[in-house]
């Protein structure tokens, strides 16, 4: 398995981070690389949508858990290649640290997952940024 973990700390609430994260079609506003995101069904546990970046073919992936105002998962299956987006939110005193955690799991994941890895997380520090900007009403572009 490969592991990557991102976090940043903002004054935005989990409420206003939470309207982003769940607006899957508001998802190119705070990810640069991606064109488009669609999600058949309500922004729940089970439902199933389709990611397409910059340069590639629409990816399906699936909502695999979703805590409301707290935390979501969604996997991509790639054949032999599990790959999970992991969002967390966590507020304390003013403060939301947002997480997020990605791991390429499966057969092939220790072969695979050095090569991979780094070129989908590459830009998760500015995807964290641009996210915390926009939940405080800021804009970004």
């Amino acid at each position: 398995m490969w592991t990557y973990e991102h976090s940043l700390e903002t004054t935005a609430t989990s409420e206003q981070l939470w309207r982003l994260y769940s607006d899957v079609g508001s998802w190119p506003s705070w990810d640069s690389s991606n064109e488009y995101t669609t999600l058949d069904g309500p922004f729940e546990t089970g439902a199933r949508g389709s990611m397409k970046f910059l340069g590639q073919d629409p990816l399906p992936f699936t909502l695999v858990e979703v805590d409301p105002g707290r935390f979501f998962a969604d996997e991509t299956d790639l054949g032999g290649l599990v790959v999970r987006f992991e969002h967390g939110l966590q507020s304390e005193a003013g403060v939301t640290r947002i997480t997020t955690r990605v791991t390429i799991s499966g057969p092939t994941a220790d072969e695979a997952g050095p090569a991979l890895g780094p070129k989908i997380t590459a830009d998760i520090p500015e995807q964290l940024a641009a996210i915390a900007r926009l939940a405080l009403g800021g804009s970004d572009g």
